[in-house]
């Protein structure tokens, strides 16, 4: 009787677990902000770690303007490979669960089109395609940026 008592309690503890994950995966560590912003909660470590990496993205897209401007494609296709998917490979699975599914899923196709844009540009794509290409990765950075703000624990 006392071992069937144990797995129902181990059951239902495993169980709560698992919702709660999945729920923080859903929504992360987030907060009403006060300019109508949803706030993300961070501690300030992380919060450096996210504004540098969204530092090295307007870096990547001045890259890729330059490199574009000065007719030199090998510049601009590394300025975007940079921030590409393999960016991605050393972020803590901590902080990816703090933030929510909206914000996360905006950076990944980022980073997944940040690739795509190095492909165009290898493959010869023409300068305009290459803008509409950062335009869709742009409305994205600013809808973010409308959307989000982070703030410290």
């Amino acid at each position: 009787m006392k071992g069937r008592i144990l797995c129902i309690v181990m059951l239902g503890l495993w169980v709560a677990t698992v919702a709660a994950a999945g729920w923080m995966f859903l929504n992360g560590w987030t907060a009403p902000g006060s300019d109508g912003r949803t706030a993300i909660v961070l501690a300030p470590a992380e919060r450096d770690q996210i504004l540098a990496e969204m530092r090295q993205f307007l870096k990547a897209i001045q890259g890729v303007v330059s490199g574009m401007s000065d007719q030199n494609p090998a510049q601009a296709q590394e300025a975007a490979r940079r921030v590409g998917l393999r960016m991605e490979a050393d972020v803590d699975p901590a902080l990816i669960l703090k933030l929510p599914l909206a914000f996360k899923q905006m950076g990944m196709s980022i980073h997944r089109d940040m690739d795509t844009l190095a492909d165009g540009i290898q493959a010869g794509a023409s300068a305009g395609q290459i803008l509409g290409q950062m335009a869709g990765i742009m409305s994205r950075c600013t809808t973010c940026h409308d959307l989000y703000r982070f703030s410290g624990q």
